[in-house]
């Protein structure tokens, strides 16, 4: 992707509004390119973003946090794939009260 890309651009803003909104970011490979794993605990909910570029690999999920052991993911709330425009805009309208 272009560095002044327009998508690029929203989805710098994307993941800044995200951080103000309570994600801590780390990057989970070395280099400036690698990808990103954003955490969020609200509540009962842990929210979990994964950015592996812009374009594709990206997914994000919120599920409870219980001390249940349930099979199958049957705690997850929310789940959304794909681009990281797609997944971060999806992440920023979850509830967070």
């Amino acid at each position: 992707m272009v560095a002044d890309s327009p998508d690029l651009v929203i989805a710098m803003r994307l993941l800044d509004h995200a951080r103000l909104r309570g994600f801590q970011f780390q990057r989970v490979a070395k280099g400036p390119d690698g990808p990103l794993l954003g955490i969020r605990r609200i509540g009962d909910w842990s929210d979990t973003v994964y950015l592996d570029g812009f374009s594709w690999g990206c997914y994000a999920l919120r599920e409870r946090t219980t001390s249940l052991v349930v099979p199958d993911g049957a705690l997850v709330e929310h789940r959304v794939a794909g681009d990281a425009l797609n997944v971060l805009n999806a992440v920023l309208t979850w509830d967070t009260t």
